[in-house]
């Protein structure tokens, strides 16, 4: 049998998992929650979900990966064979395909803003022509699938090559690129005139605000900002060595995901309040990145149009870099699937993946233009994929992930890979052993159950 590929570094090995959970939603959702539900006090929550909810579910699935050195799918039917488990490790790899049919097309849209400001496209527009700019794109079958493709493309060029010549060595540039971009981007907005108030708006805690519903949603935000749920982790934690300390790796994810999201917010807000520009509660997700923002960044640098200019490349750079990193893991569950169990070699798996969600890419860029009026159970394909996979499959797949490594697997497996290399600190395990067995599941069917309007 052939050995397994490991990642060559702990640095890659860190990167490469940070890159799977930096994504669009750190930049375009998380600083838009915080604004509306009460700045550092909304921040405060997060980090505690952080911590009692992101943290144990990334080692539930790092505990996973490493022990069984295999696919999500076949991780389970590994650790428990002849069992139903296997079904949990099917359904991860399921979720992963489908986000990535959908996620490819948002993809897209970032290289077709990356071409618009190339070609200095934005530079007559005024305030009103930037939503039927966009909305003209994402109606237009052509341009929008082409992008699709495009994002794909480049995306299985990574994965083909491999996990250590692919997905570890390009996550090497790719991560370090994308801090440089955001740390130039602050910089340049905290000097906008006005920009201080963008800051307090974003860091002042107002407690006021927080109840039972913010703090559901700051529990959502953490759990799919982290990539959870999807079988991602478990698949890069399968080609982690066994040097690999899995508690250090996971806080340091964790902490560079939120210190990104965190960033992301410096950059947007110091701008929007430079122009005196009013957040709109509608102003989450598409809508504040390609309508809203880049009549924000015109107007922010009008004094000096080539910042704008800049400003508006790097931004939209740095957008396609975090949906890129998120796109080379899902890509990676399904290959690591067909490679793993079905025994296809990587480029024939690689392919078959690329070319399976560019059929669901094409269906979810049509679902803004030809086949926006078809609906399957009064939803769109792009809306129905979207729904499906983050408001069933993620957070189910999260819950049944928690519950097995919590109650039903080998303990002992659960104590030695957490522990690791580092035999002295048993109250950890302790202590990640309980959130995982309690906290987490109850946290996640809270967040199952607020989704549905149950609670």
């Amino acid at each position: 049998m052939k050995k397994r590929e490991n990642f060559g570094s702990k640095i890659g090995t860190i990167l490469v998992a940070a890159g799977s959970a930096v994504g669009l939603g750190n930049i375009w959702r998380f600083p838009i929650e915080t604004g509306q539900n009460g700045g550092a006090a909304y921040i405060f929550i997060y980090i505690l979900c952080i911590i009692f909810l992101g943290y144990p579910v990334m080692m539930s699935e790092f505990i996973i990966g490493r022990h069984a050195h295999a696919s999500t799918s076949a991780a389970f039917q590994k650790l428990s064979p002849g069992t139903q488990w296997k079904w949990v490790g099917r359904l991860g790899t399921l979720t992963g395909f489908v986000i990535l049919g959908y996620y490819s097309v948002v993809s897209g849209w970032t290289l077709e803003y990356i071409y618009l400001t190339i070609s200095n496209q934005f530079a007559d527009k005024h305030t009103a022509d930037f939503a039927p700019m966009f909305n003209d794109f994402v109606s237009n079958p052509w341009l929008s699938v082409m992008w699709t493709f495009v994002a794909l493309a480049i995306t299985y060029y990574i994965i083909v090559r491999g996990v250590t010549g692919g997905i570890e060595k390009f996550s090497k540039i790719l991560m370090p690129v994308l801090f440089l971009l955001i740390i130039l981007l602050v910089v340049l907005t905290i000097n906008l005139p006005n920009a201080d108030k963008g800051v307090d708006f974003l860091l002042n805690p107002d407690f006021s605000k927080i109840n039972g519903k913010v703090v559901l949603s700051a529990l959502g935000q953490a759990f799919y900002s982290l990539s959870l749920g999807m079988g991602a982790l478990i698949t890069y934690a399968s080609y982690f060595n066994s040097t690999s300390r899995l508690r250090k790796t996971a806080i340091n994810v964790c902490v560079i995901d939120t210190v990104v999201a965190l960033m992301s917010g410096f950059i947007i807000f110091p701008a929007m309040f430079s122009i005196g520009h009013v957040l709109s509660p509608d102003e989450i997700g598409p809508s504040l990145i390609f309508i809203t923002l880049p009549d924000v960044f015109k107007q922010s640098f009008s004094a000096v149009p080539i910042l704008g200019y800049i400003f508006s490349l790097l931004f939209y750079i740095l957008l396609f870099i975090a949906a890129l990193t998120s796109m080379i893991s899902l890509h990676e569950v399904a290959t690591a699937y067909c490679v793993d169990e079905r025994h296809i070699d990587r480029k024939r798996a690689a392919l078959y993946v690329t070319l399976s969600c560019a059929i669901l890419g094409v269906l979810s860029a049509l679902s803004f233009g030809s086949l926006k009026d078809f609906t399957i159970f009064g939803r769109t394909f792009f809306d129905l994929f979207d729904f499906t996979a983050s408001n069933i499959f993620l957070p189910l797949g999260g819950l049944l992930t928690t519950i097995y490594v919590g109650w039903f697997i080998n303990q002992n497996v659960l104590h030695d890979q957490v522990r690791g290399i580092d035999r002295s600190k048993q109250m950890s395990v302790k202590i990640i052993r309980f959130l995982i067995r309690y906290f987490a599941p109850i946290a996640i069917i809270g967040i199952f159950l607020y989704q549905f309007g149950i609670i």
